[in-house]
């Protein structure tokens, strides 16, 4: 997790005078969706452990901005709940993968009958990372998980995060991701990419999308930064489909860096999360105004007056 945040300081971006520009734009178009901001929402889990409404809180947030939303198999509120909240905005659905197909399948219906985009297919999670604060703590779910007491694969309740990683597929290769998609009919992206060998793997297995992330810093520890390893992984991509790019992201001129180092576009989690907690949708929505602001500071400071001159930048290779 530290990984994440230090590995913003091995790039930085040159200010650009005299670029004739103002009122920088930050609309962009991802996997044919018309967004007003690159920055979207990650698929991060159990929000009903932060406020209330969760996911659906969040939802609306992210609507009212423009933003793409991605709800997590494991979210405090159903898909469909979810989906509502969004009011038809778009959103993604994130699958961890069960050993039990039906189980699949049934989440993927609801999502296609909620309206989603996309299915994004965690990979990187196929065994619980060593969170050793949770095992120190005990830590227990106090709120059910909407999907799986649907599903009848329990609420998650006085359950740890160990046992319900338990009925998570731990064996996942590219015949997966070929059979969600012929499954679902939706664009498929794959969520743990961390290395360009993985990128091709996942496009070979006919992936529309790849999904550089470390989880946040939270499974495989010891690994880069997940920012260390965007612009290999995007050269691999090549432009042959998007990528979306999280973990560590806390800034405007995080998303800016991001962008330029090839992703198409940038997920924020736990800021995004403490808002919910403060302050339900309003909270939200607000810290996405803040994070949008301090990006198009950024954007007219470095000579961009759009999202695809944001990705056309060079930036300086200066650690500190």
């Amino acid at each position: 997790m530290a990984q994440n945040r230090v590995a913003f300081t091995h790039k930085q971006i040159y200010p650009r005078a005299l670029a004739n520009i103002d009122q920088p734009d930050l609309n962009t178009t991802v996997f044919g969706i018309n967004l007003k901001t690159p920055v979207m929402m990650p698929p991060l889990a159990a929000q009903g452990l932060a406020h209330a409404q969760g996911e659906k809180d969040t939802a609306k947030a992210f609507a009212a901005e423009g933003g793409l939303m991605a709800q997590s198999t494991y979210s405090s509120a159903s898909i469909a709940d979810t989906a509502a909240a969004g009011n038809g905005a778009p959103q993604f659905f994130q699958l961890y993968m069960s050993k039990d197909w039906h189980f699949n399948e049934a989440v993927i219906d609801e999502a296609k009958k909620a309206g989603v985009k996309g299915i994004i297919v965690t990979v990187d999670a196929t065994v619980d990372g060593y969170r050793e604060a949770d095992i120190m703590n005990d830590f227990q779910f106090p709120i059910p998980m909407a999907n799986l007491e649907k599903f009848s694969q329990g609420a998650g309740k006085g359950q740890g995060i160990g046992e319900i990683y338990a009925a998570a597929a731990q064996k996942i290769g590219p015949t997966d991701i070929r059979r969600i998609a012929a499954y679902s009919g939706l664009p498929v992206i794959v969520k743990g990419i961390q290395t360009p060998e993985d990128a091709a793997l996942a496009i070979g297995a006919g992936a529309s999308g790849v999904y550089v992330s470390n989880h946040g810093g939270r499974q495989l520890n010891g690994g880069p930064g997940s920012f260390d390893t965007l612009s290999a992984i995007a050269q691999a991509v090549n432009g042959r489909v998007p990528v979306i790019f999280d973990s560590g992201v806390r800034r405007g001129s995080d998303v800016f860096k991001a962008l330029a180092a090839g992703a198409d576009l940038v997920a924020i989690g736990r800021p995004f999360v403490y808002a919910l907690a403060l302050g339900g949708a309003i909270g939200v929505q607000d810290a996405i105004q803040e994070i949008n602001h301090e990006f198009a500071t950024i954007m007219q400071l470095a000579g961009t007056k759009t999202i695809a001159a944001v990705k056309q930048t060079n930036l300086a290779d200066f650690k500190y």
